[in-house]
């Protein structure tokens, strides 16, 4: 990971912030789910958005400054009191669940649309499950549709 490339976007990021009136502390966490800033301060709501928009919005805006001055930098994450973190872990337990029905009954089960990036985690659960596979549907569209179900043997 280029240290210099987190420490920009970080810079470019808290600049963000404070045009915006926002007072934030933000850390960088070079974990398993790639380089990411957090950023804790008590206007999260704001930050976050009704389901996350507002964060999707910072995140790529962040992502493009800084692709804008380092072509080479890794693709940064941007996340507000761990919602980010949060969300995926109730939507990968929900989609455990759903497999465990669909283990039980053999009826297909549908998860809500979501992006390419929740998709390709979903996908990843079950890419070693002998029993249930998953697949996307809903065409050209950007929030795309997981169908949970059994495998074809």
């Amino acid at each position: 990971m280029n240290a210099s490339a987190l420490e920009h976007a970080q810079h470019i990021l808290d600049a963000m912030l404070g045009y915006l009136g926002f007072t934030a502390q933000i850390e960088q966490d070079d974990g398993p789910d790639g380089p990411t800033l957090q950023v804790l301060t008590k206007d999260s709501d704001a930050l976050i958005g009704r389901r996350g928009e507002v964060l999707e919005d910072i995140q790529y805006l962040v992502n493009r400054i800084l692709y804008r001055h380092m072509p080479e930098a890794p693709r940064i994450r941007v996340d507000v009191e761990f919602y980010r973190s949060m969300r995926e872990d109730k939507m990968i337990a929900r989609a455990k669940e759903l497999a465990d029905k669909v283990r039980a009954t053999g009826q297909p089960a549908e998860l809500p649309p979501m992006n390419s990036y929740y998709r390709r985690l979903i996908h990843n659960v079950f890419v070693d499950d002998p029993v249930v596979a998953s697949v996307s549907e809903g065409g050209e569209a950007r929030f795309k549709r997981i169908i949970l179900q059994r495998r074809q043997k």
